[in-house]
């Protein structure tokens, strides 16, 4: 993993800028400065620990630059594709394939790469710079644009440091929405013109006429909006059990050590034991709780335990989170408020004292099917009474005149169902934020959930959707990413390649969680090696205890006042 930073401006700092992330890649930092383009990049070496892994990285003529944060899976593959094309490499590293692979086959290389990144390519034969972001939103990709200038960064704070003539100002939708959902959705920011590049979406900057020229999706997930049995169960498991021992042995590739974390639920465990399958010296990392109720080291003791795998454990408590509390700004750079970072970051320092990579089980939820709010809201959707809700509401809209107008309200019932299972309950008082913000009173607070909510798909399926493009990369990846990259450790995604969540999102509802139960599918791929203690327990999540934050308010609230003075 690395940071990666770039703009127009010849007076912007950039050695201050990547300065500014070097503990995303503490192993070396390089400016380049051109005519037209600068970019900026800070190492952390993963692949080719030698010089020539080293970024920016330049085509022999000097025409084409890449800054790249991330990892390409099975790139060794496309590598020797371009080879018998006649290229030459002067690294192993995957970013050289990426710089060749645009030069052979231009803005299309994107539908030949899977993985977790964040891409700049500066383009000199036609004076343009190009990002590229993952297709889930594993790994970040910020960008600031006047309406002139441009400048982008792996973070927020790569850009406000760098950009150091720029005044900032807030942007109060934002923070009015991080008070809704705990994270600031994308492509927004808590800054005026400073955006997230949104998953799956590519940009093109032209440097001859100062402006954004392109912007848009380059993938879209196709999902089977069936909800019966289609495939036999056994086929199923084979397909699947190959998908993800096939994703783990390509992101095991590496030229430092690897292990994983392991929490004793569900995906980590999966990707525990496969891993431990390929590589039998490989350590897994875990952290506990001195309150019962929120500690599950058994389970992960369990599992290392029963494959004699080396395990490496510490204990959260309330004089870590006060320890820890302080650090939140400078993690996120805006308001951010997932408590269960702390933890994150914790476990995180503890795997980098012996590795430089881990492999976790995040996504699992998303992608299979886990979380019991899916079954909730199946449930309501079905006896609660939703048609005769939208009936009604019918009936009441035609009474008054106003049936076209109220066909919207009627959606927005539809979608208010699922709300109350989100974090979206967890909200202060509206009102009086509205007023103290300037929000207006027709703002869609929803507008986030709307925007990726697909009422076509059957109900779980629509909820494991609605949370691929929202939750997911908004905040489950952004926790990770952040923390992990505080202590210069990479974290890699084996549940999120291209190919599983594909397949997954391929199936039936009921093939994918026969009979509604949760990632059925996946644990009956795994009953034999995980064992039923371990994937039918009840889900206990990872977070911290409540009693740690201040009563009385609301978290999110809390932190705004704190540490961001709003």
């Amino acid at each position: 993993m690395c940071g990666i930073l770039g703009g127009n401006r010849t007076e912007w700092n950039y050695e201050k800028g990547i300065e500014a992330m070097q503990h995303r890649g503490p192993d070396g930092l390089k400016v380049v400065r051109t005519e037209r383009f600068n970019m900026a990049f800070a190492r952390l070496a993963i692949i080719d620990l030698s010089s020539n892994g080293m970024q920016p990285m330049f085509t022999e003529d000097e025409n084409v630059g890449i800054v790249f944060n991330g990892e390409v899976y099975g790139y060794q593959k496309l590598r020797k594709q371009l080879m018998r094309r006649g290229y030459q490499f002067r690294s192993s590293s995957d970013t050289e394939v990426v710089l060749n692979a645009y030069i052979e086959w231009g803005d299309s290389f994107i539908y030949r790469i899977d993985g977790m990144f964040g891409i700049a390519i500066y383009d000199k034969r036609v004076q343009k710079v190009k990002l590229f972001r993952d297709r889930i939103g594993i790994k970040p990709l910020y960008y600031y644009y006047n309406g002139k200038d441009f400048a982008f960064a792996s973070e927020l704070k790569g850009i406000v440091t760098a950009c150091d003539n720029v005044r900032f100002q807030l942007n109060n939708t934002a923070i009015f929405d991080y008070l809704n959902c705990l994270y600031i959705p994308e492509p927004k920011t808590m800054y005026q013109n400073v955006y997230k590049l949104p998953p799956a979406f590519g940009l093109v900057y032209n440097l001859k006429e100062n402006r954004i020229e392109k912007k848009g999706t380059y993938w879209k997930l196709k999902i089977n909006e069936n909800q019966g049995k289609e495939r036999k169960e056994e086929d199923l498991i084979e397909e699947l059990r190959y998908l993800i021992k096939e994703s783990i042995e390509e992101q095991m590739i590496a030229d430092v050590p690897v292990g994983t974390f392991l929490s004793g639920g569900v995906d980590s465990s999966i990707v525990t034991y496969e891993t431990n399958r390929v590589n039998t010296a490989t350590e897994t990392f875990s952290i506990g709780f001195t309150e019962k109720l929120y500690d599950e080291l058994k389970y992960a003791t369990y599992l290392s335990q029963m494959y004699q795998i080396p395990m490496n454990q510490q204990v959260f408590n309330k004089e870590t989170f006060k320890e820890l509390y302080h650090m939140l700004p400078q993690w996120y750079d805006e308001p951010f408020a997932d408590n269960s970072a702390f933890p994150t970051y914790l476990v995180s320092k503890l795997a980098k004292e012996k590795v430089t990579v881990v492999l976790t089980g995040d996504g699992g939820d998303e992608v299979f099917g886990g979380y019991p709010r899916y079954t909730g809201y199946k449930k309501d959707w079905y006896y609660k009474g939703i048609n005769n809700k939208i009936v009604s509401r019918i009936f009441e809209q035609m009474s008054s005149g106003k049936l076209l107008q109220g066909l919207d309200t009627i959606f927005m019932e539809d979608l208010a169902l699922l709300m109350p299972t989100y974090q979206y309950a967890v909200r202060p008082d509206k009102a009086r934020l509205r007023k103290e913000l300037g929000i207006a009173k027709d703002y869609d607070e929803y507008w986030f959930m709307r925007k990726h909510y697909n009422k076509e798909l059957p109900p779980i399926t629509r909820c494991q959707y609605l949370d691929l493009k929202t939750y997911l990369p908004g905040d489950i990846l952004t926790k990770v990413d952040r923390t992990s990259m505080a202590t210069s450790l990479e974290t890699r995604v084996p549940l999120l390649s291209k190919k599983i969540v594909e397949f997954s999102f391929g199936l039936s509802e009921e093939d994918r969680c026969p009979k509604n139960e949760l990632k059925g599918l996946l644990k009956k791929a795994y009953l034999q090696e995980i064992g039923r203690m371990l994937l039918y327990r009840n889900k206990k999540g990872f977070s911290i205890p409540t009693r740690y934050m201040k009563q009385g308010q609301a978290p999110q609230e809390q932190l705004l006042h704190e540490f961001w003075n709003i």
